[in-house]
């Protein structure tokens, strides 16, 4: 099994828990099951979009997508959610959160 965590940003706040509570219901069902194969193991939708971020695509509606880091074999970090039309902007918010994260932890140790 993999751990599935929500990214938690310095001020308190959650980008992912955040945009998928906007989802209608049935979408919001569609993303957390999602989220739930990604804890058995089935990254088969995901690709990597550089610096430690992968997007997992959900075929359905607008294109959504769902991003998050691997840090280590066992742990995901679940960073945020869009839609294909935002994608370039979602992607760069993306890769600032995983610094931040891997600032953080860097600073923990």
């Amino acid at each position: 099994m993999v751990e599935v965590r929500e990214y938690v940003d310095a001020k308190g706040r959650i980008p992912y828990r955040d945009w998928v509570v906007k989802l209608d219901t049935s979408t919001r069902v569609r993303v957390i099951t999602a989220v739930l194969r990604m804890e058995h193991g089935n990254f088969s939708a995901a690709k990597s979009v550089g610096s430690g971020v992968s997007e997992l695509r959900l075929d359905f509606g607008p294109g959504y997508r769902i991003y998050f880091g691997k840090d280590g074999e066992q742990l995901v970090i679940l960073l945020g959610g869009g839609t294909k039309r935002r994608q370039q902007e979602d992607i760069d918010v993306a890769h600032a959160m995983w610094t931040e994260y891997k600032r953080r932890k860097r600073e923990e140790k």
